[in-house]
């Protein structure tokens, strides 16, 4: 019997380092050849498994970049209007909301054309909005989450969106018609404006907002039509022509306060156009080349020589009337850009233009006048400038009641009246004296005056005033004005 092979390292089993040899080798005297019995190799030992890294790594990878994303991504269920921006950034959010609203679109009426949020200038704050939404509604805040759809104000370009409408359905527009200023031949008059027709933006932003807030992409909107008023309206045009008719009042070129060459408002009205710029507001011009005829006219107008005058003093100086009016020369001055200067100055509504003129003054004769009444020879002088010009006899007051002597000067005039006196106790002062002629009073009730009741001149006869035939009265009531110099003495 053979014996069993022992795998090496059991019990009772030889060394695998000194047995394997003898273990293949054949026993003497075998004779059936055995073939040699070889051992399995040995099994590694197990090694220590460490499968919990090959987990953990890749979790605690997952659990960082969720919290990380909690940090910059807005929270799920989180809408703008109809744009859902949960799980986005806040850039990612605006980019979301404003591509949502350009491609959102109405359709006007039954069948009717389509036009675009982009194509109507349709903007938001989509920037602001999504910061909020972040702000608001940070992704790591679960409470956050699902919320209420936040709204977005929508606002249209006007100026786009009419455009867009106008050619998409220009039916629905009527343009207005502004008003306009023009002359009517004796004034600046107004066309009143005209108001046109149009779609109402304002209802028609308030259909985008509801389409964009639903998240349809297309929604059929009923329209509603608005009044367009004109840019240029009745009140600015209004506005316009009393200012250029308050211009045509005071037209024209002067000298100081003297308007020397008025203007015909026609002829104004033709220098000027009055018309309405693309904000509505009205403009004067004028045309330098339009005014230049009459600035070339002007020298005729403008130039003359001095006209001298006389005034009439007291002994002082002081001038009491003036006999002869002066006027002084003037001659026109360099006009070369008057023409261009006072379109400019019509531009701004000033109508009245300061001719350059160099002034020659007129020359003012001076005569200082006086009436000298000489009691003790009883005449009467007039006396120019310290000259005796004419003297003739009077009748001053009687011993009982004599004229006064002193300077005096004429108080009033009076081409005639009725003197009367009465006393209780002497006849003397009782008197009635009608169409007493040519009365300067010169002190209390004594005055230089006409007598008709006698002709006794060169004797006192009055009862204090001087008195002398009419025509002579006449004369002096006619050359010493009030304020003059009335002088009588012995």
């Amino acid at each position: 019997m053979t014996d069993l092979a022992t795998k090496p390292g059991a019990d009772g089993a030889p060394d695998s380092s000194s047995g394997a040899e003898a273990a293949t080798t054949p026993l003497p005297g075998d004779v059936t050849a055995q073939p040699p019995v070889q051992w399995a190799p040995a099994e590694p030992a197990p090694k220590k498994k460490h499968l919990w890294l090959w987990i953990g790594v890749p979790v605690a990878l997952i659990v960082a970049g969720v919290v990380t994303a909690s940090l910059v991504l807005i929270a799920p269920g989180t809408a703008v209007a109809g744009v859902p921006v949960g799980m986005q950034t806040a850039g990612a959010a605006t980019d979301a909301i404003n591509q949502r609203l350009a491609q959102t679109t109405l359709v006007l009426g039954d069948g009717g054309p389509q036009v675009t949020g982009a194509d109507l200038g349709a903007t938001v704050d989509a920037q602001a909005i999504a910061d909020t939404a972040f702000a608001d509604r940070p992704m790591w805040n679960v409470t956050q989450w699902f919320g209420e759809p936040l709204d977005a104000v929508i606002t249209l370009d006007e100026e786009k969106a009419t455009a867009a409408l106008r050619d998409a359905l220009p039916s629905a527009y009527t343009d207005p018609t502004a008003a306009t200023v023009a002359f009517n031949g004796t004034s600046f008059a107004v066309t009143p404006a005209v108001a046109g027709s149009g779609i109402d933006l304002d209802a028609l932003s308030g259909e985008l907002h509801d389409a964009f807030a639903s998240g349809a992409p297309s929604t059929t909107v009923a329209l509603r039509e608005s009044t367009v008023e004109p840019v240029a309206d009745s009140a600015a045009a209004q506005k316009a022509a009393d200012t250029a008719n308050a211009m045509l009042a005071n037209v024209g070129f002067y000298v100081g306060d003297e308007r020397t060459v008025p203007i015909d408002p026609a002829t104004a009205a033709s220098w000027l156009t009055i018309s309405a710029g693309a904000n509505g507001a009205f403009t004067v011009t004028a045309d330098p080349a339009k005014i230049q005829p009459t600035v070339d006219a002007l020298a005729a107008a403008v130039n003359r020589a001095p006209v001298n005058g006389a005034v009439v003093t007291d002994a002082e100086g002081t001038v009491l009337e003036t006999t002869t009016p002066g006027s002084d020369g003037r001659t026109l001055g360099d006009v070369s850009g008057v023409a261009s200067d006072f379109a400019k100055q019509l531009g701004q509504g000033n109508a009245a233009y300061q001719l350059p003129v160099q002034v020659t003054p007129a020359t003012m004769a001076t005569s200082a006048r006086m009436v000298e009444v000489n009691l003790t020879e009883q005449m009467l002088s007039m006396k120019e400038n310290g000259a005796v010009i004419d003297s003739w006899p009077i009748s001053s007051g009687i011993a009982e009641s004599p004229t006064t002597v002193g300077h005096f000067t004429v108080q009033s005039h009076h081409d005639v009246q009725t003197m009367t006196s009465s006393s209780a106790t002497d006849d003397y002062w009782n008197y009635d004296v009608p169409n007493v002629q040519w009365i300067m009073y010169y002190y209390g009730g004594e005055a230089l005056h006409g007598v008709y009741w006698h002709n006794d001149f060169g004797n006192p006869r009055s009862h204090g005033c001087v008195g002398m035939p009419n025509y002579r009265a006449k004369q002096i009531y006619d050359w010493l004005p009030d304020g003059g110099d009335v002088w009588i003495h012995n």
